[in-house]
């Protein structure tokens, strides 16, 4: 068994990374690509690797001589890779096909050592690696028999339609050909086709023609779980550093500091950001589907307009309420209207006070394991403090203390009576046991000009790529002010489609709400029985629970990231106790809760 790997393109799209070396030189991890190809390969004890060199071929071979690699290496040169593809490429190596079994390799590639010995140890001769098709994945694609024959090869072209998506496969562009195939069928189909139609092909178009024969010759393998990676631009770079990063506490900063965008992480299952796990129902998505290339293709309406849509879905007047870009643009907007000093509840979500000068923030810490305070706890605290504004999340993130509205009525009395501006951020209340429990309503906003209520659409409703959030008040000058801060266009068409189609799904929303709640009270119970555990009781859709044999929240995290591909929410920077360690786990639906559950039961013995 002999290596070939592909080595001759230029990489124009990492630009500057490529500029003076070929692509297969960037490092991952302070590693370059082609060092840890050779050495994955090396461990195999293989025959010999064949490299195609190209563009900035010298320096690449000059590279290569100094990994002392033991394995003998043959480099064929590609004088015309400006001109060509990959087949010309190939097309240059044939002869070594004809020769060896063979394990074929693009050079930009990063993967797991075991992707390696999956196509050793398989006993089919004649393999194309493939993993399930991700939207984020370009090139070639096949679509599969039940037996793993290759029906198609789909290229990115008129064959590619995303209706079938969940019927592909990406190759993985590993490859192993015996000796036999390469003889009988790769080499002469290679040669023929590019005679017939010039080098500047791929060489997986070969391959697309060899599965037209009506006796399968090629068979598929299946990934099960393996990362890989193929890095065409500063973007896969990027996502690579943090897959294949070695250093567990980097991996998980560079994870946490991307703030979302997990859907290129597929095997990824976030127990950090934190929405509706039951909501939208399938009918809705449909709809806005349907929608989808209007919504694309046209302007969304003005702030009227969206003020209108988030009136009628919260009952209140156009005046009283603003629509943002996520409860994120109006949390800026409205803390840079504030002055004077506020209070905010330690710990909590920090947005708010991340706007605000620190100096004129008075801070309260309940003094209690479970972090739970009152209305009168407030009152008590705050009474005698100069405040102007006072800052709640209720339930509070990320303790899930959570304040019944018969109490806020009384808190929003006393903070009336005392001149202060009382801005409640009620994105999480849907979860609480108790039902219509919002202060976003026109007979309570009326004559309380004081009074300001935010709500993250993304985290109630379960749309967070939608980006929305609204602000309520009955200072109706105030939200005129913070609809000029914002732009005029500030929610996409479908932000604005959403509003406008919700009302027709209330039903399912709050039928969503109630299975939410069962699943959270199992969760609690099943997360009761870690004896490692304590679960602090929570009226949102997340835990704050305390790690009582040990391990800190830090190493659990990186545990359970780097062995289980579980991102959790480590509170060490933002809770010290007595040294006591917390972490914050999202509730999901009851499949991921229950993978949750054994990871822990295993990383806690």
């Amino acid at each position: 068994m002999q290596a070939i790997i592909l080595a001759a393109g230029m990489g124009r799209r990492l630009k500057e990374l490529t500029e003076h070396n070929t692509k297969c030189m960037v490092k991952v991890d302070g590693v370059t690509l082609i060092d840890r190809m050779l050495h994955q390969i090396e461990e195999q004890h293989l025959s010999r690797i064949v490299v195609v060199v190209g563009y900035e071929g010298q320096k690449l071979i000059d590279y290569i001589e100094t990994l002392d690699i033991k394995t003998p290496i043959v480099f064929i040169n590609n004088p015309i890779y400006d001109k060509t593809n990959n087949i010309y490429s190939l097309f240059l190596a044939k002869d070594y096909l004809c020769e060896d079994d063979t394990l074929l390799f693009e050079s930009d590639l990063i993967f797991e050592d075991s992707l390696i010995t999956s196509l050793l140890d398989d006993p089919t001769e004649t393999l194309v690696l493939v993993d399930k098709y991700q939207s984020w994945m370009d090139g070639t694609c096949v679509k599969l028999t039940e037996g793993d024959d290759i029906e198609a090869f789909i290229d990115g072209g008129g064959s590619f339609h995303f209706y079938e998506i969940d019927k592909y496969f990406k190759t993985v562009n590993i490859y192993k050909f015996s000796k036999d195939f390469s003889n009988t069928y790769y080499v002469p189909f290679l040669e023929a086709y590019s005679k017939a139609l010039g080098n500047n092909e791929y060489y997986e178009q070969v391959l697309k023609v060899i599965t037209m024969l009506n006796e399968p010759k090629i068979k598929a393998k299946r990934l099960d779980g393996q990362k890989w990676y193929e890095i065409d631009d500063a973007q896969d770079l990027d996502i690579a550093e943090t897959l294949f990063s070695s250093n567990k506490e980097k991996k998980v900063k560079l994870l946490q500091s991307r703030y979302g965008g997990y859907w290129r992480y597929p095997n990824l299952i976030d127990f950090c950001y934190l929405v509706n796990p039951y909501f939208p129902p399938k009918k809705l998505i449909d709809e806005m589907k349907a929608g989808f290339s209007k919504l694309l293709t046209e302007y969304p309406s003005g702030m009227k307009v969206n003020s209108l849509l988030a009136s009628k879905n919260f009952e209140v007047h156009e005046e009283n309420i603003v629509v943002g870009n996520g409860a994120a643009e109006l949390i800026k907007a409205l803390m840079e209207r504030l002055d004077g000093k506020i209070g905010i509840v330690k710990p909590t979500f920090e947005e708010y006070s991340n706007r605000y000068d620190k100096s004129e923030i008075i801070s309260y810490f309940p003094d209690n394991d479970d972090f739970s305070y009152s209305a009168q706890d407030l009152i008590d605290f705050f009474g005698d403090k100069e405040i102007k504004s006072l800052v709640l999340i209720n339930p509070d993130n990320p303790t899930g203390n959570y304040i019944p509205k018969k109490d806020l009525l009384s808190l929003i009395e006393w903070a009336e009576g005392k001149s202060i501006n009382l801005i409640v951020d009620e994105s999480f209340s849907d979860f609480a046991e108790e039902e219509n429990n919002t202060l976003i309503n026109q007979g309570l906003l009326d004559g309380t000009s004081f009074l300001y209520v935010m709500k993250s659409i993304s985290k109630s409703y379960g749309v967070p790529g939608l980006r929305l959030g609204v602000l309520a008040s009955g200072n109706k000058d105030m939200i005129m002010k913070l609809k000029k801060d914002v732009s005029i266009w500030n929610i996409n068409s479908f932000a604005e489609f959403f509003m406008q189609i919700f009302e027709k799904y209330e039903k399912d929303y709050r039928k969503s709400l109630v299975r939410f709640r069962a699943e959270r009270r199992r969760f609690a119970s099943m997360l009761g029985d870690n004896k490692a555990l304590r679960v602090i009781p929570s009226e949102a859709n997340y835990f704050m629970v305390e790690i009582k044999n040990g391990i800190t929240a830090c190493e659990l995290t990186k545990r359970l990231l780097v062995k289980h591909d579980i991102l959790i929410k480590d509170l060490t920077p933002k809770v010290n106790k007595e040294r006591k360690e917390f972490i914050r786990l999202a509730i999901r639906q009851k499949e991921d809760n229950d993978i949750l559950l054994e990871a822990l039961k295993d990383e806690l013995r």
